[in-house]
């Protein structure tokens, strides 16, 4: 995976629950960049990212993302859509020659483009007709023509500008919660998130579920074993009973319980797979 960062700033200041399975094959099957958005929609967007991939001749690839809280709109032959926030693996299947585009929305802060609450569109992908309109296909294609990546962001950039929205309070207060758990590592149950933030619990769940779309327990969840998932390919020797500590975890078979929830495998399996995938430290800016 030959990856180039042109954005920083907000995106390196917390952690991104993101994950890509087998790295080290990955980066010898695509290239992916990371660019920000236009100004006008900081609010809303961490950052646009920008797939490649020449199969053309050789075998297809699947490959593998752990799930994250992110809303995603992206713009690939078949397989553009809005993906909501997701609680399985994803997988998707690399074949021929293909460019496209991947938004990721801050977490809490795609309410005014969708007009509902988020937890409608978990664990969905809706097509982008239905959140976006009919201008939605050109610009598509807009990404499949462009020259380069700044085309390409361009042509997103303005379907997302073409109906203003406005971040209400009650969306600005959920980015900043779930930017509380982002921040802090040692936020790992609800009881905490509450304490940290001054609300209550019945609030949390309620906002989580407006604004988020999957409860406070699953996102704490999400940044606790995407954590794991790297600590496990850098560390040359895990220790899965001193992690589960250091997670948080009472004790390592509740660990090992949620580790496979979350990515389908357990943790030594995964860093099987890592290993006999190459290995290696993984990269730090991931979709």
């Amino acid at each position: 995976m030959d990856e180039r960062d042109s954005y920083r700033g907000r995106v390196g200041e917390h952690r991104i629950p993101r994950g890509i399975v087998a790295e080290a094959t990955a980066r010898t099957m695509f290239t992916l960049t990371r660019h920000p958005p236009a100004p006008e929609l900081a609010e809303f967007v961490d950052y646009h990212w920008i797939l490649r991939w020449d199969r053309t001749g050789k075998p297809p690839y699947e490959q593998r993302v752990l799930p994250n809280l992110a809303v995603h709109v992206t713009f690939f032959p078949g397989a553009s859509g809005v993906h909501g926030p997701a609680r399985d693996v994803f997988s998707h299947r690399l074949t021929g020659r293909v460019q496209g585009l991947g938004v990721r929305f801050r977490p809490g802060c795609f309410r005014a483009f969708l007009g509902r609450p988020v937890r409608d569109i978990a664990d969905r992908t809706v097509p982008l007709a239905a959140v976006f309109g009919p201008a939605a296909a050109r610009t598509a294609e807009s990404v499949q023509s462009a020259r380069d990546d700044t085309e390409m962001a361009g042509a997103v950039d303005n379907l997302l500008i073409a109906n203003p929205v406005r971040l209400s309070p009650a969306a600005r207060e959920a980015a900043e919660v779930v930017e509380s758990i982002a921040r802090d590592p040692g936020i790992t149950r609800v009881a905490q998130l509450c304490a940290d933030t001054g609300l209550t619990t019945r609030s949390v769940q309620r906002m989580f579920a407006e604004h988020v779309g999957c409860p406070p327990k699953w996102a704490i969840r999400i940044y606790r074993l995407n954590d794991a998932a790297q600590r496990l390919v850098t560390e040359g020797q895990p220790d899965y009973a001193g992690l589960a500590v250091r997670l948080g975890y009472s004790d390592q078979s509740h660990f090992i319980r949620d580790f496979r929830t979350v990515t389908g495998l357990s943790p030594a399996e995964y860093v099987r797979t890592a290993r006999a995938d190459g290995g290696g430290e993984p990269d730090s800016d991931r979709t």
